[in-house]
């Protein structure tokens, strides 16, 4: 490496010198264009670099992970893995989930508002996200219960079935959520500082004009959706072992029946069947109140088409076209539904826009050195692709396994070439390493500044 030529000033601010490690990276970057794995010796070495990397990705995503409530605490652990996975692979989508779900906690807050406890307090975030994160179960057996859902609460309180003043009764008093809560400080400490030193390397890297790798710009990447994904998650609950359990009042047939009838779904219950306890459940997206709204109001529609007369085709026989629309129902695999209040308001684009900076991120590496150029070229397409597929996809309100012309198909292929983008991305950053720029190893010191003492 070069030594920076002569003495520092005493006002200065940052005295950087570039040091060589024994190995001599200074010699090597002389005999060869490129290195492959570099020892840590002086500088910092090739492990050294993937270590801090795979750290600050790490610690970013397992603090940022709120999980749903299961009755089974081993469930609910493969769920946060569940979670983390699919944070790695795609954070965007996790960012807007976070951003969903906060907006449905802000409506439960907005419709029980009126209902005051003996305080003069109504229901706050804390509450909502309780219930919405699947905490709050009735009993329907001795060792069974179902999930009491955000929209069945709000029904209760409206019909007078429970009074918000007695809140407590059913595990719903903030001290006792905060105190099932298990919010790590150390650990929201720990991830702060790493994130925090972390970017200031990159920027002094970058000041310095060093390279840096394309798995640090990746980092970066993950840093301001996982910064935006805590702020939606900031008064949720964390890694409650077990939810709250209660009696419901006493109702009529018919009250049950209607209050039932809300559900948004019953995988999640505990009732003992199989699709309760299967693995697939973990991967599954806690369903909102949108998609039963969304859901109720086709069913609505589509009993009205049963009730009308049959169209007869003139031959005789029935319209195939209107017995297909109808059965249509049952047959839709949704792959994304978006809350409707956000995507027809006037902060989508800028969400969509957000998101697709996960890709732009990647981009800091555009002139970065890959072993051929091949592998270059499919990191840029790759970056640029992830932005664009992703585009693509949020700009349709409701995404299902359904031919519907070739435009709708945009809707199903674009999550498929995201996906494939992020495993080019992923594999080029990992394999970038075997032959590197020499210069991705240079380091510098920093003196004479309030910096160093970190």
């Amino acid at each position: 490496m070069a030594t920076a030529a002569g003495t520092a000033s005493a006002t200065s601010f940052i005295s950087a010198t570039f040091t060589a490690p024994s190995n001599s990276t200074e010699s090597l970057a002389q005999n060869a264009t490129t290195v492959g794995w570099m020892r840590e010796s002086g500088g910092r070495g090739t492990l050294t670099l993937i270590t801090t990397c795979l750290l600050t990705m790490f610690i970013c995503t397992w603090v940022v992970i709120h999980r749903r409530v299961y009755r089974s605490n081993s469930m609910g652990q493969w769920h946060k893995t569940a979670i983390f996975l699919k944070a790695i692979v795609a954070p965007e989508f996790i960012a807007v989930e976070g951003l969903q779900e906060w907006s449905q906690a802000k409506k439960m807050v907005a419709q029980c508002a009126e209902y005051k406890d003996d305080e003069g307090k109504s229901m706050e975030l804390i509450h909502a996200f309780y219930i919405s994160m699947l905490a709050l179960r009735y009993r329907v057996g001795k060792t069974t219960s179902r999930v009491i859902w955000p929209n069945q609460y709000v029904w209760l309180l409206r019909h007078g079935f429970i009074e918000w003043r007695n809140h407590a009764e059913w595990g719903l008093l903030r001290r006792d959520i905060e105190d099932k809560s298990n919010t790590d400080g150390f650990a929201k400490a720990t991830a702060l500082v790493q994130v925090f030193w972390f970017v200031a390397q990159c920027i002094m890297r970058s000041a310095h004009d060093l390279p840096l790798a394309p798995l640090e710009s990746m980092t970066i990447s993950y840093i301001p959706l996982f910064a935006v994904t805590y702020y939606f998650w900031w008064f949720k609950p964390k890694d409650i072992m077990s939810p709250t359990v209660i009696n419901l009042p006493n109702m009529t047939s018919s009250q049950r029946e209607e209050f039932e009838d809300l559900a948004i779904s019953s995988d999640f219950d505990d009732e003992g069947l199989d699709r309760q306890n299967s693995w697939g459940n973990i991967w599954a997206l806690t369903p909102r109140v949108f998609e039963k709204e969304y859901n109720d109001a086709r069913k609505a529609e589509r009993l009205e088409r049963q009730a009308q007369p049959m169209v007869f085709d003139g031959k005789g026989g029935v319209n195939v076209t209107v017995v297909s629309e109808i059965a249509v129902y049952k047959e839709e695999r949704v792959v994304a539904h978006w809350d409707p209040d956000l995507y027809g308001s006037w902060l989508w684009p800028l969400i969509c826009l957000f998101g697709a900076s996960f890709g732009a991120l990647h981009l800091i590496s555009w002139e970065t050195h890959f072993p051929t150029l091949t592998e270059l070229w499919l990191w840029r397409a790759s970056a640029i692709a992830s932005i664009v597929s992703l585009l693509v996809f949020m700009h349709y309100p409701r995404v299902v396994l359904k031919w519907g012309g070739p435009v709708t198909m945009l809707s199903i292929i674009s999550p498929a070439i995201y996906l494939l983008s992020r495993i080019v991305m992923i594999a080029g950053a990992i394999a970038a390493f075997r032959r590197a720029d020499p210069a991705l190893y240079e380091t510098y010191v920093v003196s004479d500044y309030w910096i160093h003492i970190l």
